[in-house]
């Protein structure tokens, strides 16, 4: 019995590594868009934008980024660094004084995959929204 849970440990442990990697390889396809993104954005003079986040218990919160807003509901950005951020971020009474520091997450080619709120495509659409103003910034 003791071997079976083995063989299962190292089948998850592969599972596992094979969907990192798996990540890994998107989040690069997704950075060349970003960057493409940035380089518009910069020379179009669309102006980025203070981040703000929203936390677990429906908060706004000061960030100490700048960037611009992927969705409507302002809950993904990218920075002006070329960073992809998801704005839903866990604190308390002391974030909502102080604000949270972000931290980049890995992005993704499908914005919102899963997600039932109907505002899930493709990242390139995104960011085409974003250039031609149809999500607002503010």
């Amino acid at each position: 019995m003791g071997e079976e849970l083995s063989e299962r440990q190292r089948a998850a442990r592969i599972r596992h590594e094979l969907s990192e990697s798996s990540a890994r390889a998107e989040a690069a396809q997704a950075q060349v868009l970003i960057d493409e993104f940035v380089r518009t954005a910069t020379a179009q003079g669309l102006q980025p934008r203070p981040l703000k986040a929203r936390t677990l218990d429906g908060h706004l919160v000061k960030t100490d980024k700048v960037g611009w807003y992927l969705r409507t509901n302002h809950s993904l950005a990218i920075g002006t660094d070329g960073s992809y951020y998801s704005l839903t971020v866990p604190g308390g009474l002391l974030e909502r004084f102080r604000g949270v520091k972000l931290s980049p997450s890995l992005a993704v080619m499908q914005v919102g995959r899963g997600g039932r709120d109907g505002e899930t495509g493709d990242l390139k659409e995104f960011l085409a929204w974003v250039l031609d103003g149809t999500i607002p910034q503010d």
